[in-house]
């Protein structure tokens, strides 16, 4: 069991629960998760937490390989009416910034979101970590080797999980020492990764809970899915629930997905099945 500090309210993590993903942006890698209007993103929103999600996570600045950054300021412009429209709207349930700019992340979190999930780990931006300590937050740490825009390139790793592990014990410690309480760990399925580098990390998942954090999984209809099976983003949701439930079975807490209901049968599932 995990109790997060979410901006003052305690969010006691005792089950596994999902995270819907909404992004204001024109260019995600899967279409129907582009929500760009105030009234689309309650619309999505809404649908997502009638089925069972607890965090919304709310991005303006696409990461999907070979992508290019937009600047800070149009990232903040196209997130933060969503985030506070969204607050007012659902103010029980959890609004998460998914940004790598610290000013991106004290807008988005002065705005109504109360967590930050950073895919470079505070890497990107030196600013990040004392930013979300000052914030008093949870921070969601992503692993990445390289950037969006060269991640998938040539991505090389002696050892994926070891170096992953590693890569976590160096950001958790930086973490702590800025003074964040709750650090929750992403491996980065697809973020600077082959396809078989993807599936050692899920086959070793379970390593990660010698971090003693809580495990957030994201691989909702990504090419790790749907490239082996010839198939498409579109096409996806069955795969992504296969792999979403093996995650599961290997101690995810958190999962990051486009499609909610299925994520959280899953859960429903397994849950049985543990009794």
């Amino acid at each position: 069991m995990f109790i997060l500090n979410c901006k003052g309210k305690v969010f006691v993590l005792n089950k596994p629960i999902v995270m819907g993903i909404i992004n204001a942006t024109p260019d995600s890698f899967f279409e129907d998760s582009r929500k760009m209007n105030i009234e689309a993103a309650i619309e999505k929103a809404a649908e997502m937490i009638n089925e069972g999600a607890k965090i919304i996570d709310i991005g303006g600045q696409t990461t999907k390989p070979g992508s290019d950054p937009i600047t800070a300021a149009e990232e903040i412009e196209r997130v933060v009416p969503i985030i506070g429209a969204l607050t007012k709207a659902f103010p029980e349930t959890l609004i998460s910034i998914d940004t790598y700019c610290a000013v991106v992340a004290k807008a988005a979190v002065e705005t109504g979101a109360s967590m930050v999930n950073d895919i470079s780990g505070g890497l990107f931006d030196a600013d990040m970590i004392a930013t979300v300590a000052q914030l008093k937050v949870p921070y969601i740490c992503m692993h990445i080797q390289g950037t969006p825009k060269t991640m998938q390139e040539n991505p090389v790793y002696g050892n994926v999980t070891n170096e992953v592990l590693d890569f976590f014990s160096k950001r958790i410690a930086a973490c702590k020492e800025a003074g964040i309480m709750d650090v929750i760990v992403d491996v980065g399925f697809g973020f600077g990764k082959t396809i078989e580098h993807n599936y050692q990390l899920l086959n070793s998942l379970e390593a990660f809970k010698m971090l003693g954090k809580p495990l957030l999984v994201g691989v909702s209809r990504k090419g790790m899915i749907y490239k082996p099976l010839g198939s498409t983003a579109r096409d996806a949701l069955n795969g992504t629930t296969v792999v979403n439930t093996i995650a599961l079975q290997k101690g995810a807490n958190i999962l990051r997905v486009h499609d909610v209901k299925e994520a959280r049968e899953a859960i429903e599932l397994l849950n049985l099945m543990k009794g």
